[in-house]
């Protein structure tokens, strides 16, 4: 595989999604159903609950790369339906467990399920969608399999406890907020895209380099979000904007300004970051102070790099309508606003 980092590549137009979900609308409908038929219960909260984060959009992009990954290796298989379900309930359930931790109010647009069924029954729905997952893995029998996703849960959980204590903590570094997000993020991007090596049977090299893939996607994916909350609007985002500081989070965009910034603005965000300044005046002043040092321009260069880092992952693998829908995927993940 190729260890040369490919630079994005100017486009005629914005890239999308759409050929990705082109490549696996048919596979994706087969997901669906499998996340349908095993977000059911007798327990009439458990399918409403789930429900209505799993039923209220989201790109799905976790299981796409299942299929995109699985079609990139010549599977023609059906295993690896069952499997993109397993990750995409992974994800759900972490979202729920997130918007607990973090008392969010929106979620993909709509209120949030914490905030209509209560902490409890959110809480206790995660971990259910989490055993449907591993339910999932196991049917699919693949020690490997399960080796891969039940490791990127631990490694998720993990980065969610470190985001957590790392909250409110001005002074942490630029190396540690990589290191979260590639935990509670790229983890399972990583192991989405690895594990279609696995049920294609190719070697460990194809494995390597979609982990490498995933994992560099995720890392933009996650630049890209953080910058979010301080460039677009609630309605662009589906959560509210300005979350991440009103939470005290040290993403990456506050890690630059409050380096770039003089004693004063250091002040002012020691202040804000330990949560005595949260106000929306306190938002539009913080979101001054990192326009007027570029952070977000910054985070989002940075993404651009980590995208690029995919890209150059898979450059090993024959060209084909997978390998293109993929490059354009991480281009996508970048570029978007929303």
């Amino acid at each position: 595989m190729s260890a040369e980092i490919v630079p994005l590549r100017p486009r005629d137009s914005a890239p999308s999604l759409a050929p990705i979900m082109a490549l696996t609308a048919s596979g994706m409908n087969a997901v669906n159903a499998v996340i349908l038929e095993r977000m059911q219960s007798e327990i009439p909260l458990i399918p409403a609950l789930a429900g209505h984060l799993i039923a209220g959009g989201g790109k799905r992009m976790r299981p796409m790369l299942t299929l995109a990954g699985a079609a990139l290796c010549d599977y023609t298989g059906t295993r690896h339906h069952k499997l993109a379900a397993a990750v995409e309930f992974i994800h759900t359930a972490t979202l729920l467990h997130d918007d607990v931790v973090d008392g969010s109010e929106l979620r993909r647009g709509k209120a949030a399920a914490n905030l209509i069924f209560g902490n409890p029954a959110t809480v206790l729905v995660g971990d259910f969608l989490f055993t449907r997952s591993f339910e999932l893995m196991v049917e699919d029998g693949s020690l490997r399999v399960l080796k891969i996703l039940s490791g990127a849960s631990s490694i998720i959980s993990e980065g969610e406890v470190d985001q957590l204590t790392a909250a409110r903590q001005i002074d942490t570094s630029e190396e540690h907020y990589l290191k979260i997000i590639g935990a509670k993020t790229a983890a399972l991007f990583a192991a989405a895209t690895r594990i279609a090596a696995v049920v294609a049977e190719k070697g460990e090299a194809e494995e390597r380099a979609l982990d490498a893939y995933g994992r560099n996607l995720g890392v933009a994916f996650q630049l890209v979000d953080d910058a979010m909350d301080y460039d677009s609007d609630a309605g662009e985002m589906g959560k509210g904007q300005g979350d991440d500081f009103r939470e005290g989070k040290m993403t990456l965009p506050v890690i630059l300004a409050y380096a770039r910034g003089d004693e004063s603005e250091r002040t002012f965000w020691r202040q804000a970051i330990s949560g005595h300044r949260n106000r929306d005046e306190d938002l539009a002043h913080a979101v001054s102070l990192i326009a007027r040092h570029d952070a977000v321009s910054a985070t989002r260069e940075r993404a651009r790099h980590y995208a690029s880092r995919a890209i150059d992952a898979i450059a090993g693998f024959p060209h084909s309508e997978a390998h293109a829908a993929m490059i354009e995927a991480a281009e996508f993940a970048v570029s978007r606003r929303a």
